[in-house]
Protein backbone atom coordinates (compact mmCIF):
# COMPACT_ATOMS: atom_id res chain seq x y z
CA UNK A 1 0.00 0.00 0.00
CA UNK A 2 1.11 3.33 -1.02
CA UNK A 3 2.38 5.49 1.85
CA UNK A 4 0.76 9.36 2.52
CA UNK A 5 3.87 11.40 1.73
CA UNK A 6 4.41 14.34 3.80
CA UNK A 7 6.45 17.49 4.00
CA UNK A 8 6.62 19.39 7.57
CA UNK A 9 7.44 23.29 7.18
CA UNK A 10 8.48 24.28 10.65
CA UNK A 11 11.07 26.98 12.28
CA UNK A 12 11.14 25.13 15.12
CA UNK A 13 14.14 21.75 14.37
CA UNK A 14 12.44 20.33 18.09
CA UNK A 15 9.64 20.51 16.03
CA UNK A 16 10.05 18.97 13.18
CA UNK A 17 11.87 16.05 14.82
CA UNK A 18 9.53 15.06 16.97
CA UNK A 19 6.53 15.35 14.17
CA UNK A 20 9.46 13.32 11.98
CA UNK A 21 9.29 10.33 14.37
CA UNK A 22 5.50 10.57 15.06
CA UNK A 23 5.15 10.17 11.65
CA UNK A 24 7.34 7.58 10.29
CA UNK A 25 6.52 5.36 13.07
CA UNK A 26 3.44 4.75 11.28
CA UNK A 27 3.22 1.77 8.41
CA UNK A 28 1.13 4.47 6.34
CA UNK A 29 2.23 7.74 6.41
CA UNK A 30 5.91 9.23 5.98
CA UNK A 31 7.77 12.46 5.89
CA UNK A 32 9.72 12.94 2.58
CA UNK A 33 11.08 16.13 3.73
CA UNK A 34 10.88 18.79 6.40
CA UNK A 35 11.84 22.03 5.88
CA UNK A 36 12.44 25.51 8.16
CA UNK A 37 11.03 28.11 6.33
CA UNK A 38 8.81 28.39 3.67
CA UNK A 39 11.47 29.54 0.81
CA UNK A 40 13.03 26.48 1.27
CA UNK A 41 9.84 24.58 1.56
CA UNK A 42 8.68 26.02 -1.78
CA UNK A 43 11.06 24.33 -3.59
CA UNK A 44 10.65 20.67 -1.67
CA UNK A 45 6.86 20.92 -2.48
CA UNK A 46 7.71 21.73 -6.40
CA UNK A 47 10.00 18.98 -6.76
CA UNK A 48 8.28 16.33 -4.81
CA UNK A 49 4.74 16.39 -4.77
CA UNK A 50 3.65 15.41 -1.06
CA UNK A 51 0.40 14.25 -0.49
CA UNK A 52 0.12 16.75 2.34
CA UNK A 53 2.00 19.88 3.99
CA UNK A 54 2.37 20.21 7.66
CA UNK A 55 2.67 24.22 7.99
CA UNK A 56 3.34 26.52 10.98
CA UNK A 57 2.14 29.87 11.34
CA UNK A 58 4.45 31.99 12.47
CA UNK A 59 8.09 31.37 10.89
CA UNK A 60 11.13 33.80 9.12
CA UNK A 61 11.01 35.30 5.81
CA UNK A 62 7.51 34.16 5.18
CA UNK A 63 4.49 33.82 7.68
CA UNK A 64 2.31 30.74 7.34
CA UNK A 65 -0.45 32.27 5.95
CA UNK A 66 1.44 34.26 3.44
CA UNK A 67 2.46 30.88 2.30
CA UNK A 68 -0.78 28.98 2.66
CA UNK A 69 -2.32 31.31 0.24
CA UNK A 70 0.44 30.82 -2.67
CA UNK A 71 -0.01 27.33 -2.12
CA UNK A 72 -3.28 27.64 -2.65
CA UNK A 73 -2.95 29.99 -5.41
CA UNK A 74 -0.49 28.13 -7.29
CA UNK A 75 -0.31 24.22 -6.56
CA UNK A 76 -3.37 23.30 -4.12
CA UNK A 77 -2.47 20.74 -1.72
CA UNK A 78 -3.56 19.32 1.23
CA UNK A 79 -2.68 21.22 4.46
CA UNK A 80 -2.48 20.81 8.28
CA UNK A 81 -2.00 23.57 10.33
CA UNK A 82 0.03 22.92 13.17
CA UNK A 83 0.91 26.39 15.05
CA UNK A 84 0.88 27.36 18.77
CA UNK A 85 -0.22 30.41 17.40
CA UNK A 86 -3.56 29.42 16.77
CA UNK A 87 -4.51 28.58 20.51
CA UNK A 88 -4.24 32.04 21.64
CA UNK A 89 -5.52 33.41 17.87
CA UNK A 90 -8.83 32.29 16.76
CA UNK A 91 -8.99 34.81 14.01
CA UNK A 92 -5.45 33.18 12.54
CA UNK A 93 -6.67 30.24 12.91
CA UNK A 94 -9.92 30.73 11.02
CA UNK A 95 -8.12 32.86 8.09
CA UNK A 96 -5.64 29.72 7.67
CA UNK A 97 -8.89 27.60 7.09
CA UNK A 98 -10.66 30.62 4.65
CA UNK A 99 -7.46 30.44 2.83
CA UNK A 100 -7.73 26.78 2.08
CA UNK A 101 -6.01 24.82 4.92
CA UNK A 102 -8.32 21.88 5.97
CA UNK A 103 -7.78 21.34 9.57
CA UNK A 104 -5.28 22.66 12.15
CA UNK A 105 -3.67 21.46 15.58
CA UNK A 106 -2.50 23.56 18.47
CA UNK A 107 0.62 22.98 19.59
CA UNK A 108 1.18 22.85 23.26
CA UNK A 109 2.00 25.71 25.57
CA UNK A 110 4.33 23.87 27.78
CA UNK A 111 6.57 20.97 27.23
CA UNK A 112 6.13 21.25 23.71
CA UNK A 113 8.49 18.04 23.22
CA UNK A 114 6.49 15.68 25.74
CA UNK A 115 2.99 17.77 24.65
CA UNK A 116 3.20 17.06 20.63
CA UNK A 117 4.04 13.18 21.85
CA UNK A 118 0.83 12.54 23.65
CA UNK A 119 -0.98 13.81 20.52
CA UNK A 120 0.87 11.47 18.48
CA UNK A 121 -2.49 9.43 17.61
CA UNK A 122 -4.55 13.08 16.58
CA UNK A 123 -1.62 14.02 14.10
CA UNK A 124 -1.92 10.69 12.54
CA UNK A 125 -5.58 10.54 12.47
CA UNK A 126 -5.67 14.34 10.92
CA UNK A 127 -3.09 13.49 8.57
CA UNK A 128 -4.54 10.68 7.53
CA UNK A 129 -8.04 12.67 6.90
CA UNK A 130 -6.46 15.67 5.28
CA UNK A 131 -5.09 13.74 2.87
CA UNK A 132 -7.96 12.85 1.56
CA UNK A 133 -9.38 16.15 1.55
CA UNK A 134 -10.65 18.23 -1.22
CA UNK A 135 -8.58 21.38 -1.08
CA UNK A 136 -10.85 23.83 -2.82
CA UNK A 137 -11.35 27.15 -2.08
CA UNK A 138 -14.88 28.11 -1.24
CA UNK A 139 -16.02 31.49 -2.72
CA UNK A 140 -19.41 32.40 -2.13
CA UNK A 141 -21.57 35.28 -2.54
CA UNK A 142 -25.23 35.64 -0.37
CA UNK A 143 -27.98 34.66 -2.20
CA UNK A 144 -30.96 36.92 -2.60
CA UNK A 145 -32.86 37.17 0.79
CA UNK A 146 -36.29 37.60 0.12
CA UNK A 147 -38.44 37.52 3.50
CA UNK A 148 -39.86 34.57 4.58
CA UNK A 149 -43.46 33.54 3.81
CA UNK A 150 -45.82 32.78 6.67
CA UNK A 151 -44.60 29.67 8.18
CA UNK A 152 -47.73 26.85 8.39
CA UNK A 153 -48.17 24.49 11.20
CA UNK A 154 -46.93 20.86 10.47
CA UNK A 155 -47.99 17.60 11.74
CA UNK A 156 -45.88 17.19 14.95
CA UNK A 157 -45.10 14.14 17.45
CA UNK A 158 -47.25 13.49 20.60
CA UNK A 159 -44.43 13.89 22.53
CA UNK A 160 -44.26 17.85 22.33
CA UNK A 161 -45.64 19.47 25.55
CA UNK A 162 -47.36 21.96 24.33
CA UNK A 163 -48.76 22.79 20.18
CA UNK A 164 -46.15 25.37 18.81
CA UNK A 165 -45.50 25.89 14.95
CA UNK A 166 -41.93 27.26 15.77
CA UNK A 167 -39.46 26.19 13.25
CA UNK A 168 -35.80 25.39 14.00
CA UNK A 169 -32.68 24.65 12.05
CA UNK A 170 -30.29 22.16 13.79
CA UNK A 171 -26.81 22.38 12.00
CA UNK A 172 -23.67 20.07 12.59
CA UNK A 173 -19.74 19.82 11.26
CA UNK A 174 -16.65 19.28 11.55
CA UNK A 175 -13.56 19.20 9.10
CA UNK A 176 -13.79 21.67 6.74
CA UNK A 177 -17.27 23.25 8.28
CA UNK A 178 -16.23 26.50 9.19
CA UNK A 179 -16.17 27.75 5.55
CA UNK A 180 -19.26 25.43 4.78
CA UNK A 181 -21.32 26.85 7.77
CA UNK A 182 -20.46 30.54 6.63
CA UNK A 183 -21.74 29.10 2.68
CA UNK A 184 -25.16 28.01 4.30
CA UNK A 185 -25.52 31.08 6.36
CA UNK A 186 -24.80 33.74 3.46
CA UNK A 187 -28.19 31.93 2.12
CA UNK A 188 -30.33 32.56 4.78
CA UNK A 189 -32.43 35.71 5.39
CA UNK A 190 -32.64 37.50 8.97
CA UNK A 191 -36.34 35.99 9.06
CA UNK A 192 -35.22 32.71 9.41
CA UNK A 193 -36.02 30.30 12.08
CA UNK A 194 -33.46 29.86 14.81
CA UNK A 195 -30.35 28.09 13.90
CA UNK A 196 -28.30 26.05 16.31
CA UNK A 197 -25.00 24.62 15.30
CA UNK A 198 -22.44 22.09 16.70
CA UNK A 199 -19.16 22.19 14.64
CA UNK A 200 -16.08 20.54 16.22
CA UNK A 201 -14.00 23.28 17.26
CA UNK A 202 -11.24 23.92 20.47
CA UNK A 203 -12.52 25.83 23.29
CA UNK A 204 -11.94 29.79 22.55
CA UNK A 205 -12.24 29.40 18.75
CA UNK A 206 -15.90 29.30 18.98
CA UNK A 207 -16.49 32.70 20.05
CA UNK A 208 -14.49 34.30 17.47
CA UNK A 209 -16.18 32.17 15.24
CA UNK A 210 -19.56 33.26 16.07
CA UNK A 211 -18.27 36.89 16.00
CA UNK A 212 -16.73 36.17 12.57
CA UNK A 213 -19.99 35.07 11.57
CA UNK A 214 -21.76 37.61 12.83
CA UNK A 215 -19.57 40.43 10.67
CA UNK A 216 -20.52 38.19 7.87
CA UNK A 217 -24.10 37.30 7.48
CA UNK A 218 -27.36 38.63 7.44
CA UNK A 219 -27.97 36.99 10.75
CA UNK A 220 -26.93 37.69 14.68
CA UNK A 221 -24.92 34.99 15.92
CA UNK A 222 -23.09 34.10 18.85
CA UNK A 223 -21.92 32.01 21.39
CA UNK A 224 -24.53 30.81 22.75
CA UNK A 225 -24.56 30.25 26.82
CA UNK A 226 -27.18 28.43 28.62
CA UNK A 227 -30.89 29.22 29.06
CA UNK A 228 -30.95 31.57 26.04
CA UNK A 229 -34.56 31.77 24.37
CA UNK A 230 -34.35 31.26 20.76
CA UNK A 231 -35.51 33.98 18.62
CA UNK A 232 -35.80 34.24 14.68
CA UNK A 233 -33.09 35.02 12.17
CA UNK A 234 -30.65 34.25 15.65
CA UNK A 235 -28.07 31.79 15.37
CA UNK A 236 -26.14 29.90 18.43
CA UNK A 237 -22.76 28.26 17.65
CA UNK A 238 -22.01 25.39 20.49
CA UNK A 239 -19.21 26.64 22.60
CA UNK A 240 -15.81 24.34 22.25
CA UNK A 241 -16.54 23.16 26.28
CA UNK A 242 -19.70 22.33 26.43
CA UNK A 243 -22.58 20.03 24.07
CA UNK A 244 -25.37 22.38 23.23
CA UNK A 245 -28.91 21.13 23.06
CA UNK A 246 -32.18 22.03 22.54
CA UNK A 247 -35.16 22.27 25.22
CA UNK A 248 -38.53 23.49 25.74
CA UNK A 249 -40.69 25.61 28.40
CA UNK A 250 -43.83 25.83 27.55
CA UNK A 251 -44.25 26.84 23.86
CA UNK A 252 -40.73 28.43 23.68
CA UNK A 253 -37.46 27.18 22.46
CA UNK A 254 -34.46 27.66 24.63
CA UNK A 255 -30.67 26.78 24.76
CA UNK A 256 -29.10 24.18 27.31
CA UNK A 257 -25.34 23.49 27.51
CA UNK A 258 -23.68 20.24 29.10
CA UNK A 259 -20.12 19.03 30.13
CA UNK A 260 -21.12 16.38 30.22
CA UNK A 261 -18.55 13.02 28.68
CA UNK A 262 -17.69 13.36 25.14
CA UNK A 263 -19.56 11.60 22.48
CA UNK A 264 -18.11 10.27 19.30
CA UNK A 265 -15.02 11.62 20.95
CA UNK A 266 -16.69 14.86 21.02
CA UNK A 267 -17.88 17.46 22.96
CA UNK A 268 -19.49 19.36 21.52
CA UNK A 269 -20.91 16.37 19.74
CA UNK A 270 -23.89 17.29 17.12
CA UNK A 271 -25.36 13.77 17.92
CA UNK A 272 -26.28 15.52 21.52
CA UNK A 273 -28.01 18.21 19.93
CA UNK A 274 -29.27 16.12 16.84
CA UNK A 275 -31.21 13.89 19.24
CA UNK A 276 -32.49 16.88 22.24
CA UNK A 277 -34.36 18.71 18.57
CA UNK A 278 -35.96 15.40 17.57
CA UNK A 279 -37.15 14.94 21.23
CA UNK A 280 -38.04 18.81 21.86
CA UNK A 281 -38.88 19.90 18.35
CA UNK A 282 -39.69 16.82 15.97
CA UNK A 283 -41.68 17.45 13.13
CA UNK A 284 -40.58 21.54 13.74
CA UNK A 285 -37.28 20.95 12.83
CA UNK A 286 -34.84 20.48 9.82
CA UNK A 287 -31.80 19.09 9.95
CA UNK A 288 -28.85 19.92 8.00
CA UNK A 289 -25.08 17.97 8.08
CA UNK A 290 -22.32 19.12 6.66
CA UNK A 291 -18.73 18.08 5.83
CA UNK A 292 -16.93 16.10 9.07
CA UNK A 293 -15.03 13.48 9.88
CA UNK A 294 -15.84 10.88 11.42
CA UNK A 295 -19.70 9.55 12.22
CA UNK A 296 -20.70 12.18 14.63
CA UNK A 297 -24.31 13.53 13.80
CA UNK A 298 -25.65 10.45 11.59
CA UNK A 299 -27.44 8.67 14.30
CA UNK A 300 -28.69 12.15 15.73
CA UNK A 301 -29.54 13.23 12.48
CA UNK A 302 -31.76 9.51 11.72
CA UNK A 303 -33.70 10.61 15.14
CA UNK A 304 -34.61 13.89 13.58
CA UNK A 305 -35.80 12.43 10.61
CA UNK A 306 -37.79 9.64 12.57
CA UNK A 307 -39.40 12.69 14.51
CA UNK A 308 -40.44 14.11 11.27
CA UNK A 309 -37.81 16.46 10.86
CA UNK A 310 -36.70 17.53 7.25
CA UNK A 311 -33.08 16.20 7.16
CA UNK A 312 -30.51 17.17 4.33
CA UNK A 313 -27.00 16.16 4.19
CA UNK A 314 -24.13 17.40 1.99
CA UNK A 315 -23.04 15.82 -1.02
CA UNK A 316 -19.88 14.60 -1.54
CA UNK A 317 -17.92 16.60 -4.49
CA UNK A 318 -18.74 19.65 -2.45
CA UNK A 319 -17.46 18.08 1.16
CA UNK A 320 -14.26 18.41 2.00
CA UNK A 321 -14.45 15.24 4.20
CA UNK A 322 -17.25 12.70 3.42
CA UNK A 323 -16.74 11.27 6.60
CA UNK A 324 -19.99 12.17 8.52
CA UNK A 325 -22.60 13.05 5.73
CA UNK A 326 -21.56 9.54 4.10
CA UNK A 327 -22.73 7.85 7.30
CA UNK A 328 -25.74 9.41 7.68
CA UNK A 329 -26.64 8.53 4.03
CA UNK A 330 -25.45 5.33 4.68
CA UNK A 331 -27.93 5.26 7.97
CA UNK A 332 -30.89 6.33 5.60
CA UNK A 333 -31.22 9.45 8.00
CA UNK A 334 -30.98 11.98 5.43
CA UNK A 335 -34.18 12.41 3.16
CA UNK A 336 -31.70 14.91 0.52
CA UNK A 337 -28.36 14.55 -0.37
CA UNK A 338 -27.54 18.14 -2.25
CA UNK A 339 -24.05 20.34 -3.01
CA UNK A 340 -23.68 23.17 -0.57
CA UNK A 341 -24.93 25.87 -2.90
CA UNK A 342 -28.42 24.44 -3.18
CA UNK A 343 -28.47 23.40 0.78
CA UNK A 344 -29.72 26.80 1.91
CA UNK A 345 -32.38 27.30 -1.06
CA UNK A 346 -33.88 23.88 -0.16
CA UNK A 347 -34.07 25.08 3.28
CA UNK A 348 -36.22 28.20 2.51
CA UNK A 349 -38.20 26.08 -0.17
CA UNK A 350 -39.50 23.90 2.77
CA UNK A 351 -39.94 26.14 5.18
CA UNK A 352 -41.99 28.01 2.39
Amino acid sequence: MAKTRVIIVDDSALIRQVLTAIINSTPDLEVIATAPNPLIAREKIRELNPDVITLDIEMPEMNGLDFLEKIMTLKPTPVLMISSLTEQGGELALRALALGAVDFITKPVLSVEQGMKDYAELICEKLRAVACAKVQRLRTEPLPQAPLAPLAPTDRPRNLALPTTEKIIAVGASTGGTEAIQAFLLGLPPTSPGILITQHMPERFTRTFAERLDRTTALSVVEASDHQRILPGHVYIAPGHSHLMLKRSGAQYLTALSDAPLVNRHRPSVDVLFQSVAEHAGANALGVLLTGMGKDGAAGLLAMRQAGAHTIAQDEDTCVIFGMPREAILLGAAQETLPLRKIAPQVLKHLK
